[in-house]
C-alpha cells in the first residue's frame, strides 16, 4: 500500500473566490478560503451543466484538493476539475452515470500522472477529487482521496463517501474507532489520490435517498470537516440560505484553527431562488456548456 502526505503549500498571492449559480430547480453555492495558515490555495471546485444534456447527464459538482510541490497541487486540482467535466459530458454510455464518472476520473488520473512523470516541476503532484451528479432527484457520486460528499435530508446528514486514508483502513480493520480516527495524528495520510500512480481506485455509487426540495448536497475539502462534526454540519445545513451556511462553515473552521484551505460546495433543489445570483459563462470545448467563473469577493 502506498501513502501520500499532503505537503506544506508554497507561498503565492491568492484571493478567495465565491460562486453562486442557479439552474431551474437547482441552487449552487461554492466558496473557498485560504484558511489561517496557508498562503496558496490548492483547492479547486466548480459546477457544470450542458443545456441540451440536462435530462441525460444532469448537473456536475466537483471539489478537488491538490498536493505536491511549488504550485503543483493547484495544477493537479484544476486539471482534475477541467478534465472530469469534459470527459463526463463527452462520453456516451447511456444512463450509466457511475461508469461515465469512473472513466472520467481515470482519464484525469492518467493525464495528471503523465504530466507529473514528464515534468520535474510537477513531480509528485496529485489531488483528491469528489464529484456529484444531480439528475432530477437522483444523486450519483465518484470519489478518490479524502474530500467528502454528504446529503442533508430531514434534518440529518448522511455521508456518501468513504475516505481513502490510513486511519480509515484502521477503522475498517477494527484497530481504532471512528471517534478516534477524527483526532488521529495521521488522519490526513492518503492511501489513494489522483495522479500519484498509473492506476486509480474510484469509488462510485448512487444515493439510496432522493434529493427532494429543501434537501442539500455538500462536498468539502478536509479543511472543513477536520473542525466540524456531523451533528454540527447538519445544524448549519438547516439554514434556509445556502450562502449563509457556506459563510458560517468557513468562518467556524477558521475560528477553530483553519490550518488548511477550506472549500465548501453546496447544492439544493429549490422552487424559487430568493438570493441574488451571479453567473458567467465559459466554453470548455463543448457546445452550450455553462461553467461558473471566478467571481469577486463581494457579491451584490
Amino acid at each position: 500500500m502506498m501513502f501520500w502526505k499532503k505537503k506544506k503549500k508554497e507561498n503565492t498571492v491568492y484571493t478567495a473566490k465565491n460562486i453562486l449559480h442557479a439552474v431551474p430547480g437547482i441552487k449552487v453555492v461554492i466558496k473557498t478560503d485560504l484558511g489561517n495558515v496557508r498562503t496558496n490555495n490548492e483547492d479547486a471546485a466548480s459546477f457544470f451543466r450542458v443545456e441540451n444534456m440536462l435530462q441525460e447527464k444532469g448537473c456536475l459538482l466537483i471539489v478537488a484538493d491538490g498536493m505536491g510541490g511549488h504550485k503543483a497541487g493547484e495544477v493537479a486540482s484544476k486539471m482534475a476539475v477541467d478534465i472530469i467535466s469534459r470527459e463526463y459530458f463527452k462520453q456516451n454510455n447511456g444512463d450509466d452515470k457511475e461508469k461515465i464518472l469512473s472513466k472520467a476520473f481515470n482519464s484525469a488520473n492518467k493525464k495528471i500522472y503523465e504530466l507529473s512523470a514528464a515534468d520535474e516541476t510537477y513531480r509528485g503532484m496529485g489531488t483528491t477529487c469528489t464529484a456529484i451528479v444531480i439528475a432530477g432527484q437522483a444523486v450519483y457520486y465518484a470519489h478518490a482521496g479524502d474530500s467528502r460528499a454528504y446529503l442533508y435530508k430531514d434534518k440529518k446528514i448522511v455521508r456518501l463517501t468513504e475516505d481513502h486514508t490510513y486511519v480509515q483502513e484502521l477503522v475498517k480493520n477494527g484497530d481504532i474507532t471512528a471517534e478516534e480516527a477524527d483526532t488521529h495524528p495521521q488522519r490526513n495520510v492518503l492511501t489513494n489520490a489522483m495522479g500519484t500512480k498509473p492506476a486509480l481506485r474510484v469509488d462510485t455509487g448512487k444515493s439510496a435517498l432522493l434529493l427532494d426540495k429543501d434537501d442539500k448536497v455538500l462536498i468539502c475539502s478536509d479543511g472543513l470537516y477536520d473542525y466540524l462534526d456531523n451533528d454540527e454540519l447538519a445544524e448549519v445545513l438547516g439554514y434556509e440560505s445556502l450562502e449563509q451556511a457556506a459563510d458560517y462553515l468557513i468562518a467556524e473552521a477558521k475560528r477553530r484553527g483553519g490550518k488548511d484551505n477550506i472549500t465548501v460546495a453546496l447544492a439544493a433543489h429549490t422552487a424559487a431562488v430568493k438570493e441574488a445570483v451571479l453567473k458567467l459563462t465559459r466554453d470548455i470545448d463543448l457546445p452550450k456548456l455553462t461553467r461558473d467563473a471566478d467571481l469577486p469577493n463581494t457579491l451584490t
